[in-house]
């Protein structure tokens, strides 16, 4: 799982987000675990039954004026109370004015309490994409990941079938490379991919008997993307002849990665196949069904109603 401590959000957000600390000395490793963030709520009134761990807790107007509309000696045990949870950091908004109670109980448990200028709703906006980066669920596959007619296509298969010669045939067609060998996709939300290449490698592939070359020097900026969302798996194996592989398309084989089905194309390499042009039609096929037209099933509908005469004649032949 990927980490994020509340000095990382700091370094990276203070000017953005117009931070300023208010607890100096505190424990500013302290891990923020949830790219969710929340207002305490009910938390402050004692009602810690559903209380989310682990995210940056926001107070707004609403808790602040709530909290100095309470006797001091109250104020303190809802504020000692609601900060032995785990809570990483307390951030105020519309930089008002914070209660000394709230300082105080904050240093006694080391708990970061840092002060914005911007609006809650504005402090929303800008740190929630942040988070949902930084802790987004990630994992590296061995591939070639591609720009197809817009469509992102992460090519697999064993080492040395041909994959970095195929998305490069693409890239001098016109297409364009994001990643080559080691392709880090990161989930966006519920069923987003998307895919880029390791900062050190950047757009650099491995040709077998060249070795390594520089496609954003050889075919130019245009021939290269940072990051694409992955839509389709291109899965090349060696022909077999007695291997199944689908003729009609009428099945979607599908694959998950990190818990999202993706539709998965395998395709066989034997001598001769022009397997360019085959990946640019599993790029284009995909865009038709995304459209809402699809071929296979289309092509179906039509052999069955052209064959519905023939049934009700054979189900009504009675000799």
């Amino acid at each position: 799982m990927k980490s994020l401590t509340v000095e990382d959000l700091v370094r990276a957000k203070r000017d953005t987000l117009r931070l300023e600390l208010l607890t100096e000395g505190c424990d500013l490793t302290r891990p923020i675990l949830s790219p969710t963030i929340s207002n305490p709520g009910l938390v402050l009134a004692g009602f810690h039954d559903r209380f989310p761990s682990g995210r940056v807790q926001i107070f707004g107007e609403t808790e602040i004026r709530w909290l100095v509309s309470l006797a001091d000696d109250v104020r303190r045990d809802s504020l000692d109370s609601f900060l032995s949870l785990d809570v990483p950091a307390i951030v105020v908004t519309k930089g008002l004015e914070v209660p000394d109670e709230l300082i105080e109980a904050a240093c006694a448990r080391g708990v970061p309490v840092l002060r914005s200028m911007l609006k809650t709703g504005d402090f929303y906006r800008r740190l929630q994409p942040y988070l949902e980066e930084q802790l987004a669920p990630s994992t590296t596959l061995h591939g070639s990941l591609a720009d197809v007619y817009g469509v992102g296509l992460l090519f697999v298969g064993r080492s040395g079938i041909g994959k970095s010669e195929c998305v490069l045939d693409l890239v001098e067609r016109g297409h364009r490379l994001v990643a080559d060998d080691a392709v880090v996709i990161t989930k966006r939300g519920n069923d987003l991919l998307i895919g880029r290449g390791h900062e050190l490698q950047q757009h650099h592939m491995e040709i077998r008997g060249i070795g390594i070359i520089d496609v954003k020097m050889l075919f130019g900026i245009r021939a290269i993307r940072q990051q694409k969302r992955i839509e389709v798996i291109v899965n090349l194996v060696n022909w077999d002849a007695d291997a199944f592989y689908d003729r009609t398309g009428l099945e979607t084989d599908l694959t998950d990665i990190l818990g999202v089905q993706l539709p998965r194309v395998t395709v066989p390499l034997n001598a001769g196949k022009n397997i360019t042009v085959i990946c640019e039609v599993v790029a284009m096929n995909h865009l038709l069904k995304y459209s809402g037209v699809h071929s296979a099933n289309l092509f179906n509908q039509r052999l069955q109603e052209n064959m519905r005469p023939l049934r009700q004649y054979l189900e009504e032949d009675y000799e």
